[in-house]
């Protein structure tokens, strides 16, 4: 694992420690009513349109895009809902990504859509921090215990995403109750992108599929940059894309969230 993530790691297991008694677990979801983002993909493609989760995304390991205090997370979700998103992803990791369970908080105040928590989930009682309608849970990081946390997320009223970057990764995924996959086309290893990760393994989900009479989502996540990155991976079997970096570093998230959007029309 690439001394980055192992970093990210690090950093997350003293947060956590920190946390002490003040987060209460039995109040966290009781009046956090679900967005249903498996619909709202399905909508979308039948609409025409391409689900785009379009994520507000201050920095990645070696490289800031802008700084993202609460108030600009919620005007960033505002316009990408607009754009036609079928949902926001927001960076809650501090100190490499710079994100904020403040911006997660005020993001989904201010849209209608499901909202995605992106960070590094180690730690059981990370569910308790904050709700939120989805939440990442990264394969090649809980390993075995991987099945747990699915299983818990769904009790805590979460929408588990499962994060996959390779073959043993997925096996481990499909033998989850999880219904949304997102194949992440970064290697850990080297946090290089290839967009052939999700040509190899989308067919595979596909299969699994027809062979247990199963129905996934398929997200693929990471190093799109253009309309055309996005119909390639459309084409190898995802159902939705997250996109985060494209949109950071454009004039107008706006815009290009909508370009994304517009990009591709289903084959009914």
């Amino acid at each position: 694992m690439h001394d980055s993530i192992l970093h990210i790691l690090n950093t997350t297991k003293t947060r956590i420690q920190a946390f002490g008694p003040h987060t209460h677990p039995e109040n966290l979801q009781m009046q956090f009513e679900k967005r249903d983002f498996l619909s709202a993909v399905e909508d979308a493609k039948a609409e025409g349109r391409v689900p785009v989760i379009a994520e507000i995304k201050p920095a990645s390991p070696g490289k800031t895009f802008r700084e993202i205090p609460p108030e600009t997370a919620a005007r960033l979700a505002w316009e990408m809902e607009e754009a036609g998103a079928v949902a926001i992803s927001v960076l809650t990791e501090p100190l490499v990504f710079r994100g904020s369970l403040e911006n997660l908080d005020a993001v989904r105040k201010n849209v209608c859509l499901p909202v995605l928590r992106k960070d590094f989930i180690i730690d059981r009682v990370q569910m308790e921090e904050i709700g939120s309608d989805l939440l990442l849970l990264i394969a090649g990081i809980l390993g075995k215990e991987l099945g747990d946390f699915v299983d818990l997320a769904f009790e805590k009223g979460f929408e588990p995403l499962v994060e996959v970057h390779n073959r043993s990764e997925l096996a481990l995924a499909l033998d989850t109750t999880a219904r949304v996959i997102g194949i992440n086309n970064r290697n850990f290893e080297t946090l290089k992108t290839d967009l052939s990760t999700t040509e190899e393994l989308a067919p595979m989900i596909r299969e699994h599929d027809l062979d247990h009479g199963s129905r996934h989502i398929i997200i693929s996540e990471s190093g799109m940059s253009s309309t055309e990155d996005v119909r390639r991976v459309i084409e190898a079997g995802a159902d939705a894309v997250l996109i985060g970096s494209a949109l950071m570093e454009s004039d107008s998230v706006f815009e290009k969230t909508e370009e994304f959007v517009q990009c591709y029309c289903w084959r009914q």
